[in-house]
């Protein structure tokens, strides 16, 4: 089962900047994950869960997209049985452009952090 990790700063600055319905549609998403094995997860056509290929986590770690609905991407890695979700996207484009935009000073405050 997976274990979520909402504690990176960027992550609780986007979860709370969204709109009450964006926002609740992300915590559903979010409890929807709770009860799943990883291998549910990783099926879940709704979830929709891929690899960014072209980007890694503040450590080197593959980054991996879902979605919460149709418009939200959450954004994160996999550490053992932990997701840690790194942020929050409009739409499904807009994760790989935020990373590759501000990937390297993202990468060192995330690690200051961890």
């Amino acid at each position: 089962m997976p274990h979520l990790d909402l504690n990176n700063p960027d992550f609780q600055q986007m979860l709370f900047a969204l709109e009450k319905v964006e926002r609740h549609a992300v915590m559903n998403t979010l409890g929807r994950l709770l009860p799943m094995t990883w291998a549910e997860v990783h099926a879940h056509s709704g979830l929709n869960w891929e690899q960014i290929h072209s980007l890694s986590g503040p450590s080197g770690q593959t980054l991996y997209s879902l979605r919460a609905n149709q418009k939200i991407r959450l954004v994160g890695w996999r550490e053992g049985n932990v997701l840690r979700l790194l942020s929050i996207h409009p739409d499904h484009d807009s994760a790989y452009l935020y990373f590759g935009d501000i990937q390297g000073p993202l990468n060192k405050a995330v690690q200051a952090r961890h």
